[in-house]
């Protein structure tokens, strides 16, 4: 029955895809950033408008996993899996193009993203520039992957909490099927448990204590 399944599968192709969309998301604001106003891409070194985008994957992921009702404890990790993922693939997809652009513009022609920068080949010159901070050591990383495990940590907990929820609702609506089941048959009131038992009929003709012969 429908109550019973785990929804493993479509917890899965759904999570693709939001990955894939938040990925484009953060992608395109990675490449846009410099439209923003200087004050707040300079807040902070820049970390907490990334932290904040960490949370936006995360929750695009985890919320597009939990609308299916899942109920498989497979999907938690996996739903960090793909958040994790999205947020890395975001940050290479859209660093690559911002790279690519500025090695096919001069600098005196250099300004602000806009959308003629997204084209392949701006994406194949600056991709293999734009996964090195992910090879330097931890002590020039940590941000990068900080911010890929504030997104994987998030929707792992968005998601186990919806798991939960749903998991709990099944439970009681089982239990509740069931008590329903043994539920003892409808009585009207003053009718006994026990149907009286039926006793013979006499005839009016025949004496009530007839006497032997």
């Amino acid at each position: 029955m429908s109550h019973k399944r785990s929804g493993l599968l479509p917890g899965l192709i759904v999570g693709v895809l939001s990955a894939l969309v938040s990925a484009a998301v953060l992608g395109a604001a990675v490449l846009f950033q410099t439209r923003l106003p200087a004050a707040v891409i300079a807040f902070g070194n820049g970390h907490p408008l990334s932290l904040a985008s960490s949370l936006v994957v995360a929750l695009i992921v985890a919320l597009a996993m939990g609308a299916v009702r899942p109920r498989s404890i497979i999907l938690i990790p996996v739903a960090a899996l793909y958040a994790g993922g999205a947020m890395a693939a975001g940050q290479i997809a859209g660093s690559s193009i911002m790279i690519g652009s500025t090695l096919h513009t001069p600098p005196a022609e250099r300004g602000p993203a806009d959308l003629s920068d997204i084209t392949l080949d701006n994406f194949s010159a600056g991709l293999p520039y734009a996964p090195a901070l992910y090879r330097d050591p931890l002590s020039v990383s940590w941000a990068a992957w900080l911010y890929i495990a504030v997104a994987a940590l998030a929707a792992l907990l968005l998601l186990t909490l919806r798991v939960v929820r749903v998991r709990r609702a099944q439970r009681a609506q089982a239990a509740e099927a069931e008590s329903e089941s043994a539920e003892p048959e409808y009585r009207a009131p003053f009718e006994p448990a026990q149907a009286p038992t039926p006793k013979p009929t006499t005839d009016l003709f025949t004496p009530r204590n007839p006497t032997r012969d």
